[in-house]
Order: structure tokens, then sequence, then C-alpha cells
């Protein structure tokens, strides 16, 4: 049984940079944001499953949101004004997206690479797809609680970002009430210190 690099590649997430086209008071990597978003994706889920009577899979979504950025250690983070800049673009970079999936993918052993496959690659099953819409909203509320983060820290250069995000998750809760019920009641709590998060 010969050696396989695929996870001393996605350690490598430490090392990529969020945001690099905006002056941040305090980094984000990779890594970091990719746990965010799957603890957050797997409350939604639980949300979803608890109040509102889905069946989702909750620690699959938690695994998804682990590794949903995974092929940015090959890319690199590309800025969001420029990803989503036109359809054309946004087409392009999700291809590249998944060449780069099927690279990391390659990396693993042959016997295991089928149950990574269904981390990294989305089934017909319509509660699979609603699982990975709100892996999406979680990435969206992740990137959320960045700005408010450094606003908080008086950097006003998420300003704009802060703004157009806020505007996407609004959107979401309309088809998504587990967004809206982390909105109201987790959402509010960020950005607060240690003794008042304490009492």
């Amino acid at each position: 049984m010969g050696t396989s690099n695929f996870f001393a590649t996605i350690s490598r997430m430490k090392y990529i940079e969020r945001w690099a086209l905006m002056r941040n008071s305090r980094p984000e990597n990779l890594s970091e944001h990719c746990l965010e978003v799957a603890m957050i994706a797997h409350v939604l889920c639980t949300i979803g499953n608890v109040r509102y009577g889905k069946e989702l899979d909750a620690e699959k979504a938690a695994l998804v949101g682990l590794y949903h950025d995974a092929s940015e250690i090959i890319t690199g983070d590309m800025p969001t004004p420029v990803k989503y800049y036109n359809d054309e673009i946004k087409s392009a970079y999700k291809e590249v997206e998944k060449v780069a999936e099927g690279h990391l993918l390659e990396r693993l052993p042959e016997d295991l690479r089928g149950e990574y496959e269904k981390i990294f690659k989305p089934d017909d099953d319509p509660n699979e797809k609603y699982m990975r819409k709100l892996v999406k909203a979680a990435d969206k509320l992740s990137a959320l609680i960045k700005c408010i983060e450094e606003k908080n820290a008086g950097n006003s250069e998420f300003r704009t970002a802060e703004e157009s995000t806020r505007k996407s998750i609004e959107e979401m809760t309309v088809f998504y009430p587990e967004v809206k019920d982390f909105v109201q009641e987790f959402l509010p709590p960020y950005g607060k210190t240690l003794d008042e998060l304490s009492q």
C-alpha cells in the first residue's frame, strides 16, 4: 500500500488567507472559515429537522462545510467581486473548482475515494440539495460574521461587504426558515466581548 498526500494537502488550508483584497484587522485563513461554516451548516440542518420536520443529514452538512472550499488550496481564494462579476466568469470559475476538486480526490487511495466523492459531489436527492443550500447559507453567514467582527474592531473596510452580505442573507430567509432562525437567535451576540457573552 503506497502513501497518499490528500490530507497533507488538505492541511494546507491554514495557509490560504481569505479577503485578500481588503485590509483586515485580523487575518482569517481557510481552515478557520471552513470550521465555522461546518458548525453553522450543522445547526441550520438541526433547526430544520427539529423545528420544521425536515430530514436533513446534519453530520454530512458539517462534513460538506469542512471541505466546501478545499479546492482553494489549488486555485487560491478568488475575491467575490471577481468571482461573481458576470455569468461567464462565474461559470468558468465553477469549472475550475470542479477540476481542482477532482485533482484533490485523485490524491486519495482508490478504495476510499468513493466515500469522499459523496462529500464533494452532490446527488439528486431533494434533501441533499436542500442541505447543500444550507451549507451555502452557512458560508454567507460566516462571511457576515467576519464583517461584523471587522466593524467592531474599528475597520470600516468591510462596510460595503457587510451590506451586500446582509442583503443576500435576508433574501435567503424568505426560502429557508432555518437561516431566519439563526439570524434572529444566534447572530446578535457576535461581536460582543467575552465578559458580555459570559453574563
